[in-house]
């Protein structure tokens, strides 16, 4: 494998980057209807996905479960695998156990811990700066300054010990085997949720884009969760949009091994490319960073699939 340095997002995806990412899935896509304004609609999405030969994707919503509205996509555009999931931050009742049996009972496929209403989460505080400050962060704020926010959640008791709500939750995942997502969780939590998680039998669990600020893992912490049993899943948009250098993602990826890592877009913004091509552009500036069309394959394909299908 080659050691190219990559500074900038490819600015035009080749047919081999297409054919890399040919029967993927695509993790983690924010579109409409959503609270927050979205280039493209999941139905339109689902089209475009089925034009460009990619196999599915899973709806991510912040703020609502998404397993119903994904069975609709599914059934109305053949070809096309849709899977829900739900975020358990404070609109559906935060670490909230019986949200997520429901969303077991629905068919959801991942389990996002808290995102925006984590404690580790700073973006969305009226404190947390305005530098490439991500849609959901102002939504935040305003509610906020409405005096209607619940404190701000971790997956930690007082004593530093995986708290019983948590517990309760990882029991669940377990039973309806979902997948566990470590959401926006900070490193201290990250840990010895995914040991917890896998003593507790939860047979996928994923490390939300390693490379976001809020979690910012180096190489040798996503070593160390992908040596415990986890998938450790890359984001096109943190890169793209600048949060963390490109050649950073790279170094991790070649530390942790393409059999342990997934590629996901985190598209759907309306400033951001369209997904499909986010994540054929994501493939091709991993190929110019030296990754075989294989290693692609094993990220954007066959890990991916292991987690949902």
């Amino acid at each position: 494998m080659s050691t190219a340095i990559v500074t900038a997002t490819a600015t035009s995806a080749s047919t081999t980057a297409w054919e890399a990412i040919r029967g993927a899935y695509d993790l983690q896509v924010h579109v409409a209807p959503d609270i927050i304004a979205r280039r493209i609609d999941d139905l339109g999405l689902a089209k475009e996905f089925l034009n460009s030969g990619l196999k599915g994707f899973v709806l991510k919503s912040h703020y609502m479960s998404t397993a119903e509205r994904a069975k609709v996509v599914t059934a109305a555009v053949p070809g096309i695998a849709a899977y829900g999931a739900i975020t358990l931050n404070h609109s559906v009742g935060g670490l909230n156990p019986v949200a997520v049996d429901i969303a077991g009972r629905s068919g959801a496929k991942i389990v996002w811990c808290p995102t925006v209403d984590a404690e580790n989460e700073t973006a969305g505080l009226p404190t947390g700066g305005n530098k490439k400050l991500p849609f959901w962060a102002e939504i935040q704020r305003e509610i906020s300054a409405m005096g209607i926010a619940p404190p701000r959640m971790t997956v930690l008791d007082e004593g530093g010990e995986i708290s019983k709500a948590t517990l309760s939750c990882i029991e669940l995942i377990a039973k309806h085997d979902m997948v566990l997502a470590t959401g926006h969780l900070g490193r201290h939590e990250i840990f010895p949720l995914v040991r917890t998680a896998r003593q507790m039998k939860v047979r996928k669990v994923l490390v939300t884009h390693a490379e976001f600020p809020s979690q910012s893992l180096t190489a040798e912490e996503q070593v160390e969760l992908a040596d415990t049993g986890a998938f450790i899943e890359h984001c096109f948009t943190t890169m793209h949009t600048g949060k963390a250098p490109w050649q950073t993602v790279i170094d991790s990826i070649r530390a942790v091994g393409p059999e342990r890592c997934v590629m996901s877009t985190d598209l759907g913004q309306t400033i951001n490319p369209p997904v499909a091509e986010g994540f054929a552009l994501f493939a091709q500036t991993l190929l110019d960073g030296g990754f075989t069309v294989n290693d692609i394959q094993r990220m954007a394909v066959t890990n991916s699939a292991a987690l949902v299908e």
